[in-house]
């Protein structure tokens, strides 16, 4: 059996499995790197006891950016600046454990299980907490030096670089549409857009409690305003996929996270809108990934066994 994490700036999962994810377990990440040790050892004990097994490898697929070397991440959407799992994992389970970019192993998901059996040339996107990528090109999974190729959330969409993203530096397109800083994004459009009598500013108390379900909810039920915001992230969303046709050529993409998988109308309609207009790149088929969220957990199931 093999131990398959899928760690989230929002949420953690783990599942147990051999072929297929037999059962998976989830809950908040914690804020703290110590207690995410803590739950990642918990969680994976609870399915090891109830299978009455030891896991012959555990496969890590998480938020990055990463320093292989150490087996550690630094990721700028958790409160905290540096997380090491390989080693404390290796030492309480005695096995190998195999640490990849979360997107990364969300392609490798895509291949092997999902859309994108039957391609060489392959891209999944994940819009959710942040924006992250994975390639495979001519059927080779690209990772980069430090395992942080393809990081696409933090390329550059806007060269005013008027927002700042939590990487720290402006322009990133995370900075804008994330699911962490949609709100901020309202904020600065509402500067050039009234919004004062939309369902939206009602709704978040003159914009002091947006969040980004809030706005999807409000576009849903027709708010014009809300609508309007939305079309205007869809854009930069194509503005950020053309850039993935014109450098990777992909014959699919496919489209995963919680913002995407719970809004995929909204999602996917003004980026094929609007994506024509910035890729010179013959545009490939957009879609939904089948997999769901368990894109992460069968990406991290497929590298504890391929190097186990």
């Amino acid at each position: 059996m093999y131990i398959a994490i899928d760690l989230g700036a929002t949420n953690l999962r783990v599942g147990i499995g051999q072929n297929k994810i037999l059962e998976k377990v989830s809950e908040p990440t914690a804020k703290k790197s110590s207690r995410v040790i803590t739950q990642v050892v918990r969680l994976s004990e609870y399915l090891l006891k109830k299978y009455k097994t030891s896991p012959s490898a555990v496969g890590i697929a998480s938020i990055g950016p990463f320093n292989l070397e150490e087996g550690s991440i630094i990721p700028p959407n958790l409160p905290f600046k540096k997380l090491k799992l390989v080693k404390p994992l290796e030492k309480k389970f005695k096995t190998h454990v195999h640490l990849i970019n979360d997107c990364h192993a969300a392609v490798l998901a895509e291949k092997y299980f999902g859309a994108g059996k039957s391609v060489n040339n392959l891209v999944y996107v994940t819009l959710s907490t942040g924006i992250g990528g994975g390639a495979i090109v001519d059927g080779n999974l690209l990772l980069g030096k430090d395992g942080n190729a393809v990081h696409i959330g933090h390329t550059i969409i806007d060269f005013e670089r008027r927002l700042r993203c939590g990487c720290g530096n402006y322009g990133c397109w995370e900075a804008y549409c994330s699911g962490a800083n949609i709100p901020n994004f309202i904020r600065f459009l509402s500067k050039k857009i009234r919004v004062e009598n939309s369902l939206l500013f009602k709704l978040s108390k003159g914009l002091n409690e947006l969040t980004s379900e809030l706005l999807f909810e409000c576009a849903k039920k027709d708010d014009k305003i809300s609508m309007r915001i939305v079309d205007e992230i869809g854009r930069l969303n194509a503005i950020g996929f053309a850039n993935m046709i014109n450098l990777f050529d992909p014959e699919l993409i496919t489209v995963g996270g919680s913002i995407a998988l719970n809004n995929p109308r909204l999602v996917l309609q003004p980026i094929k809108k609007y994506v024509r207009k910035y890729a010179i790149n013959k545009i490939p088929e957009i879609r939904i990934t089948p997999l769901g969220e368990d894109t992460g957990l069968l990406g991290a199931l497929i590298v504890a066994k391929k190097f186990h």
